[in-house]
């Protein structure tokens, strides 16, 4: 008899609250997101409050009422865990934590706790480490209210403000030497990408959950996990992808954006995110099939402005999941409103032919054409050029040999440097 052992999920209450700024259908769907966050978590979702205010209360977030009127439903119903849309203060959360008897999370709170459950490399473990340390430290009050509390003045500082301050230079430390190593890491990331710098780089961005990894599965067969869950992968993936016979990229896939990504996260995800910021172009894939994608591309290219991607930088709108879509007119609406755009299927392969005739288009308009003359003896080069450019023609004489092909600019600017000062050039 083989023994299966089960976690018991914990039951959880999800709270948003619609102020003048944002209206109660939005705040509807916002919520319809946490608990697809609080699910991926393994939380149950047992009920759901959403408060309508003038403003966001300083002491309690939701009002001193209300958080009385939680607190006996968590009661009556049995729940763990109290998940609030928003970010909290650490105010707040110890006040809320006085009234309601059970644990109180926030926004950040659940989506640090999902990428510590996805990350799978020493470079995601670190960035989240790291995340989580900066989260924690100006939280940490509430966890000693146990103990004795600083009032000020000669002999009142007692054995909890001795303890919070011990825990606070064990954070700093442990942040200082997370920060360390994740400088190592982006230093070995950044010798790895000067290794591959004369192919031209792609990057996928987009929502959590739109189809990046499917996407770059059928480009490349790379074999990254593919779930309907956010933040399935964390890890960047690059692969070398053909998508014609004389066209090769680095395509990278990296971790998705989503609404109120926490400031410290991205932070932390620096070296992750310089597959974003340094691609010479990118695709931002959409989940057409959502019914706040729009709202999606706004947090996107917030995301992007956010983390240093520059402006110029060519973006090819790809929108994903079409035979998902019940409304075929969005598709006509789409196409008058981004010129840039493309209707894929990545599940189903439909248009992915027509994806690929526009990446090549946009590579193509930063080509040029050289004429180059090697020796026999200088074969790595001329198999290089075999592998990075569009060969035209070529031709033997004696000791030499004249090639002409079509090159990215910026492959050719590494090409010039590569070849010895004999080398004749023509463009």
């Amino acid at each position: 008899m083989q023994l299966v052992e089960t976690v018991k999920k914990e039951r959880a209450l999800l709270v948003g609250v619609a102020t003048q700024s944002s209206r109660r259908f939005k705040v509807e769907e916002y919520l319809d997101e946490l608990a697809f966050l609080a699910e991926s978590a393994g939380a149950e979702i047992v009920a759901r409050i959403l408060q309508e205010r003038q403003s966001i209360d300083a002491a309690f977030f939701i009002g001193s009422g209300k958080a009385e009127e939680i607190s006996s439903l968590v009661g009556e119903k049995g729940i763990d865990i109290v998940i609030f849309d928003d970010d909290l203060s650490p105010v707040q959360v110890r006040n809320l934590e006085k009234v309601i008897k059970c644990k109180i999370v926030d926004r950040s709170g659940i989506i640090l706790d999902i990428f510590a459950s996805r990350a799978r490399s020493r470079e995601a473990k670190t960035q989240v480490q790291l995340a989580q340390l900066q989260y924690m430290l100006p939280r940490l009050t509430r966890q000693w209210t146990h103990l004795s509390k600083q009032y000020g003045g000669i002999g009142t500082k007692g054995p909890g403000e001795t303890q919070i301050e011990t825990d606070r230079r064990a954070i700093r430390t442990g942040i200082s030497h997370l920060t360390r190593k994740l400088k190592t890491i982006g230093i070995e990331r950044e010798v790895q990408r000067k290794g591959r710098e004369h192919f031209p780089r792609v990057a996928l961005v987009g929502y959590t959950n739109a189809g990046k990894s499917t996407l770059l599965n059928y480009f490349s067969d790379a074999g990254v996990l593919v779930e309907d869950k956010l933040f399935a992968t964390l890890d960047a993936t690059v692969r070398l992808t053909e998508i014609s016979s004389v066209h090769r990229i680095l395509l990278s896939d990296t971790v998705g954006f989503i609404r109120k990504l926490p400031h410290h996260l991205i932070a932390s995800f620096k070296s992750t995110l310089d597959e974003v910021r340094e691609a010479e172009m990118l695709l931002h894939v959409i989940d057409v099939s959502h019914p706040l994608f729009e709202e999606h591309i706004t947090v996107v290219r917030e995301t992007l402005e956010e983390i240093g991607v520059d402006p110029v930088t060519p973006v090819i709108m790809v929108f994903n999941k079409i035979d998902r879509l019940e409304n075929r007119g969005v598709l006509q609406y789409l196409a008058s409103q981004y010129t840039n755009g493309v209707f894929i299927s990545a599940a189903r392969g439909i248009n992915i032919e027509g994806l690929k005739e526009r990446i090549i288009a946009l590579l193509e308009r930063h080509t040029s054409e050289l004429t180059m003359t090697f020796g026999q003896r200088e074969y790595d080069l001329i198999s290089r050029i075999h592998d990075i450019a569009e060969v035209l023609h070529t031709s033997y004489e004696g000791e030499k040999i004249t090639m002409q092909f079509r090159i990215d600019t910026r492959r050719a600017e590494w090409l010039k440097k590569s070849c010895s000062p004999k080398t004749l050039t023509r463009e």
